[in-house]
Order: structure tokens, then sequence, then C-alpha cells
């Protein structure tokens, strides 16, 4: 069965993209625990971190590591946080988001429903930050 992120990669649903190479996608999750909250997912579809072989886990935690400067840019983050929780949806993806304090860090606190203002602000904000950090030939459009 697709998973809803394979749909979201196919264009099958919205989303709020920040990053497109030929491995990996990032895009804004629908429930952030911080604004800026990106998912940096594989285009194959692989259930848990553990079964990635070593180099695609490098390439993956490589781009959430570019987005993760972008957000800390975008927001002064002090921090940029990165979660791997694998529970939510069946398709490995890594949660990165600006930190502000411990409690970011919870996503059972995520807002289950940001404003569509505030998400393309947050696209708006990461897209640019990326392209002053020389990452934009992956950033859409």
């Amino acid at each position: 069965m697709t998973s809803v992120f394979s749909a979201i990669i196919a264009g099958q649903l919205p989303g709020r993209f920040v990053w497109e190479d030929d491995e990996f996608v990032g895009f804004l999750t629908i429930a952030p625990v911080t604004p800026g909250h990106t998912l940096v997912v594989p285009r194959e579809e692989i259930d848990h971190w553990q079964d990635v072989d070593p180099g695609t886990f490098a390439r993956l935690t490589g781009v959430a590591q570019q987005i993760g400067r972008a957000v800390r840019a975008a927001w002064d983050a002090p921090r940029a946080g990165l979660l791997i929780a694998g529970l939510e949806v069946p398709h490995l993806h890594v949660h990165v988001f600006p930190a502000f304090e411990l409690s970011d860090f919870d996503l059972s606190a995520a807002d289950p429903n940001p404003s569509a203002a505030s998400l393309d602000e947050a696209q708006t904000k990461i897209t640019r930050a990326l392209r002053d950090l020389g990452c934009g030939a992956n950033v859409p459009g």
C-alpha cells in the first residue's frame, strides 16, 4: 500500500515542498511543533530507519542538516531539532524544526491546525534561507 508520503511526493496530495532531489524531499508537516517544522523523506518507501542502508541514511541526514541550518537561520533559533519517530506514517522520515526549548521536542504538543498562511510563510522563509545557504538547486520552484 502506498504511504501518504508517497502520495504527497507523487503530487496526489498537496505538500509545501522546500527541498527536492533525486532521492529525498523536504516538505512542511501539517502538524508543526514550531513554525518551520519540516519532514525529510526518502522517495523510496522504507519503513524502519534501521533497515535503510548506511549510505542512504547518511545522505538523508545530510539533507536534514542543510534544512536544519536553514530553519535555524530563518527563525534565529539557538538549535535545530532532529527527531525520528516513525509511528505516525510507515515511511521513513526525519523531523527537522527550529528549537528554542526542550519542550519543542514533544511531538504530542504539535499544532494540529496551523493556518495556511503560517505554513506558506514558513515555506517562504525556509526556501529563502536554503537559497542563501547555497542550496538553491534543490529548492523547488
